[in-house]
């Protein structure tokens, strides 16, 4: 049972919160789609393809808990799920260039709910909150993006020695798509400076001395 603390916890009603319009149901039902694709590649391909999928499923949640505009939610969870299905269909080998542009996009998307997420909690200052917003929010998304790709290059590599040989990992590899990852990740520093990409209404709000700067300038 849900205690009252969990429910005023404004993740938690931002991700309770029932659909309003028509591209909020539709966000939901992509959500709904990532599941359906875990069970779409274990039946019909195979069981890692299935956990390719299925390890996409957090991060197509994360964007009602920061309640993003509908549109901005349904381009995150079709990136990631792009993302996903390309690896099952060999994309990434067979398209050139495509693994740099889906890292890129794929990282900005991550780096855009990170951002948001840490602000909230006081890790990070809240988007477009400085005195120069654009220069700290490209500073800011490109760290964060490249410490998140920096991570993925370690699950890349966790897989081949422990899992399969199939996942290709190289040196060449690595530092494209961490060079992706980063220019991902500063576009989307750059987008959060100038845009606002959450719901007016949502629970997730600067600290009140944040707003008070924001009113004095």
């Amino acid at each position: 049972m849900m205690t009252s603390a969990v429910r005023r916890n404004p993740f938690v009603q931002n991700f309770l919160r029932p659909p309003a319009t028509a591209l909020d149901i539709v966000a939901d039902a992509v959500r709904l789609l990532g599941v359906i694709s875990v069970v779409v590649a274990a039946v019909w391909f195979t069981l890692l393809d299935a956990g390719v999928v299925a390890f996409s499923l957090p991060a197509l949640m994360v964007p009602r808990f920061l309640a993003l505009r509908p549109g901005w939610d349904i381009a995150v969870e079709l990136s990631i799920l792009t993302a996903a299905w390309s690896n099952i269909f060999g994309l990434y080998e067979s398209i050139p260039g495509w693994d740099l542009l889906v890292h890129a996009v794929v990282s900005g998307a991550l780096t855009l709910m990170g951002l948001l997420a840490f602000a909230h909690l006081g890790v990070l200052p809240w988007p477009g909150r400085s005195r120069h917003p654009g220069f700290s929010g490209a500073v800011l998304g490109g760290m964060l993006a490249l410490a998140l790709g920096a991570l993925w290059e370690m699950v890349e590599w966790a897989g081949r020695t422990f899992v399969t040989a199939e996942i290709i990992v190289s040196y060449n590899d690595t530092i494209g798509d961490l060079a992706a990852d980063g220019v991902g990740g500063v576009a989307a520093g750059l987008l959060l400076a100038g845009a606002r990409v959450t719901r007016p209404e949502t629970a997730l709000r600067p600290p009140a001395h944040a707003e008070g700067r924001s009113s004095r300038r």
